[in-house]
């Protein structure tokens, strides 16, 4: 079956010239109907191709494809790939939480992509002007699916189907490896027998011996990493001699990069032929590598690979592992998902990962299953060989894993409530019958029916009853006469900003009181988002370095991530804490994010630009007197130290500065230019006291304005005015030119009055500006 006779417009769309067997029994199911179509495969037997054909006809009957991919370095795999759509005339648009979203672009796509959280972010939002195209789609393709079964991720996956297929009922098309329990997939897609395929392992292209392989696990876990590669090495070692590849799946980047050096030593000790230094052309394309030690060591023919590589680099590694050039590839488990490289041999040496948010977990079931299924490739190996290697007591479980497979579960029990209050927030539950005829629409529902004594299906509607029910006592809904549902202000922020509820509560707690930074800081590292992290041994003198004595108090979860956010404030995170650092970081922005939009909705400007100025240095590491600069748009962090140095510190130093005073701290022209341009459309205040009295007698009073005026943009500000340190009035609005404040001056017992006005600009991460009068008492 030709490409070009199945889908004669799209032929330059696919990489190759005929159909195999098993895409060849999915065409007409993808092609000569709507229907929703479930197909799972061995790994590397094609399922792209039928990911394609489902968007082929989309975009020939005029519509929308949506791809729903389950890593983001997936979504950029597959913008490069899709070029080929391109060529044809199809718009193909990306949609990450990376990069910033154009709307016009997502609006007119024919093929949009995104991972599962950004569509869930999308989703929720499909009431907004920003968002709207998400509802637009009328065909969703599922990449994995059996992602489904993921405990992070998989309740996000079932709740987005689900909710799409509430806003627009596109057509789905679900791919995944192999899973027994297709039929409940198929079952809550309303795939058809007829469209629902179970390509077996003789689909396989290549055969696949799985086992498992024990080692002697020791006290030293470092040691016993070593005891793992040396298991690894023996098992690749007679593949290797025979002009085979492996691939090696291991924890960490850093892992891969320790792995491949330790390889090379080996490798040498044991005279195994694998090298390619005699290969002069090799050698000198070797040179244009970006990463030394990487560099050093394809020579060798062993090589690294994983997400923090340049995408350079990245390349080449595949390059020449698929020419062979490269012989043992260590990697993280991201390779799996993606790229289609297989080997004739693959170990899994790490079966426990150190996860930043959670410490020591187990590697997933669907990981596994996705590392083994790369062995084995197609055209030159009649067998491939998978290997899981660890330590005797969990050797039964892992020899299950491979004999059995792992049936898909529905996760969605785990979060219920949080999922729950996020379709109330975004109105697509309005009452107590749409939360039952929601529940019918979930994958929990319908493996419930498939396996009624493990998910307690007699009960279920009550259950979620009852989490409703909580979520009126708790304050996220609230109901009417009518049994109308409808989410409250918290229940709405908690849903925006993505927030575990005990979470939202404790943001709620901290807005309506009076936090200072050091109050924001520790009530985001003690957010139930970071209840897993746990302190090693190793990292407890660093984050004591980090910190004195502050925090004593808190345990060692929450003290680590109040070090690290306190270490990012001024760049000066130690190298203990690095490895978990950029995780707990970027959970720390989302987090502080949030709590800026609780000050916000409770009406306290001063705590939202506490919170922006917070967010702002731990994402740059700028110091406090120039944070004001990160408001500017092309100042991240290295133009902010480079103007910081030049003691070019807020934005009123930019203006003052000129092109030529930015030109001369670093900026090239055309930078200097934008980021004035920039300065000048941020806000200038200044306070005019007017006729403030210089004195004022014993028993006297007199009512005052204080006018705060503004030469520069608009923005949203709040006014405090204190008296000898004692708040006296506060006032919040939009400044464009002047807000006003009433001030009374009252003589008291005190010889003087010194009364400060304080601005602060809730949207922006700029200093406050105060100025102060003082009154004499006579």
């Amino acid at each position: 079956m030709e490409v070009a006779e199945v889908v004669p417009e799209f032929a330059e769309a696919f990489p190759f010239d005929e159909f195999n067997e098993m895409q060849r029994e999915a065409v007409p199911a993808l092609l000569d109907s709507d229907a929703n179509v479930v197909a799972s495969a061995p790994t590397g037997s094609g399922k792209t191709a039928l990911a394609e054909l489902a968007i082929c006809q989309t975009l020939d009957a005029g519509g929308t494809a949506l791809f729903v991919a389950p890593l983001r370095a997936l979504t950029n795999e597959k913008e490069d790939e899709w070029e080929r759509f391109e060529d044809l005339g199809y718009s193909v648009y990306v949609v990450t939480g990376e990069r910033d979203l154009n709307p016009r672009r997502a609006e007119r796509a024919d093929v949009l992509v995104m991972t599962p959280e950004k569509a869930d972010s999308a989703t929720r939002k499909h009431d907004s002007p920003r968002y709207s195209f998400v509802t637009d789609v009328d065909c969703v393709v599922i990449d994995e699916v059996h992602l489904l079964d993921s405990e992070k991720r998989g309740s996000v996956l079932e709740v987005v189907v689900s909710r799409l297929r509430r806003l627009c009922d596109p057509r789905v098309v679900a791919l995944s490896a192999t899973m027994p329990n297709i039929d409940d997939v198929a079952e809550w897609l309303d795939a058809t027998p007829e469209t629902t395929f179970e390509f077996g392992d003789e689909y396989r292209p290549v055969d696949l011996h799985a086992g498992v392989r024990t080692y002697t696990h020791g006290d030293n876990p470092f040691a016993d990493k070593y005891r793992r590669l040396f298991t690894a090495l023996d098992l690749a070692e007679p593949h290797l001699r025979e002009d085979g590849q492996s691939l090696v799946f291991v924890s960490s980047r850093q892992d891969t990069v320790q792995a491949a050096k330790k390889t090379r030593d080996e490798i040498g000790e044991r005279d195994i032929p694998v090298g390619s230094r005699g290969d002069y052309e090799f050698h000198t394309d070797a040179e244009e590598l970006d990463n030394a030690t990487l560099r050093k060591s394809v020579l060798d023919g062993v090589a690294f690979h994983h997400a923090g590589l340049s995408t350079h680099d990245k390349n080449l590694v595949e390059e020449w592992f698929r020419e062979g050039k490269i012989r043992v590839l260590f990697s993280t488990s991201t390779l799996a998902w993606g790229v289609n490289l297989p080997a004739r041999c693959v170990v899994i040496r790490d079966t426990k990962l150190h996860d930043p948010l959670e410490g020591e977990v187990d590697m997933s079931p669907l990981d596994v299953l996705q590392m083994l299924g790369r062995a084995g490739r197609p055209g030159y190996d009649d067998v491939g060989y998978g290997w899981v290697v660890c330590d005797s007591s969990d050797a039964d479980k892992y020899r299950e894993l491979l004999r059995e497979g792992k049936e898909i579960e529905s996760r969605l029990d785990g979060n219920l409530a949080e999922h729950l209050n996020a379709e109330i927030a975004m109105g697509t539950i309005r009452g107590l019958g749409d939360v039952m005829e929601w529940l019918e629409t979930t994958f929990y529902y319908r493996r419930a029916q498939s396996a009624p004594d493990d998910y307690d299906f007699p009960n279920l509607k009550e259950r979620v009853r009852e989490t409703l029910d909580a979520l009126v006592e708790d304050g996220f809904v609230e109901t009417d006469d009518d049994l109308g549902l409808s989410a409250t202000r918290l229940g709405v922020l908690a849903s925006t900003y993505y927030l575990r509820l005990d979470t939202a509560r404790e943001f709620e707690a901290v807005a309506t009181d009076d936090a200072d930074a050091d109050g924001i800081l520790r009530a985001v590292a003690n957010a139930g988002e970071f209840d897993s992290v746990s302190a090693r041994q190793s990292e407890r003198d660093a984050i004591d370095r980090v910190l004195g004595h502050a925090g004593d108090e808190m345990d060692d979860g929450p003290r680590k991530v109040y070090a690290i956010l306190r270490g990012s404030m001024d760049g000066s995170v130690p190298p203990e804490l690095r490895s978990d650092a950029w995780v707990i970081k970027q959970n720390a922005l989302r987090l502080l994010a949030a709590l800026g939009a609780f000050f916000d909705r409770y009406d306290d400007p001063a705590g939202a630009n506490a919170a922006a100025r917070l967010e702002a240095r731990i994402d740059t590491g700028v110091p406090e007197d120039a944070v004001g600069l990160t408001a500017l748009d092309g100042v991240a962090a290295g133009r902010a130290h480079k103007l910081h140095d030049e003691g070019i510190e807020t934005p009123a130093d930019v203006r003052d500065a000129g092109v030529s005073g930015l030109a001369d701290a670093g900026l090239s022209e055309g930078v200097a230019e934008s980021v004035l341009g920039q300065a000048a459309g941020m806000p200038a205040v200044s306070v005019d006291w007017g006729d403030f009295p210089e004195s004022i007698a014993v028993g006297e009073n007199e009512m005052c304005e204080v006018a705060v005026r503004n030469d520069g943009g608009a923005t949203p500000v709040g006014v405090r005015v204190t008296v000898n340190g004692v708040e006296m009035t506060e006032t919040s609005g939009y400044l464009d030119d002047a807000v006003t404040a009433p001030v009374g001056v009252f003589g008291a017992d005190a010889d003087e009055l010194t009364f400060e006005v304080t601005v602060s600009f809730a949207d922006l991460p700029l200093l406050p500006v105060t100025d102060t009068r003082t009154v004499a008492v006579e």
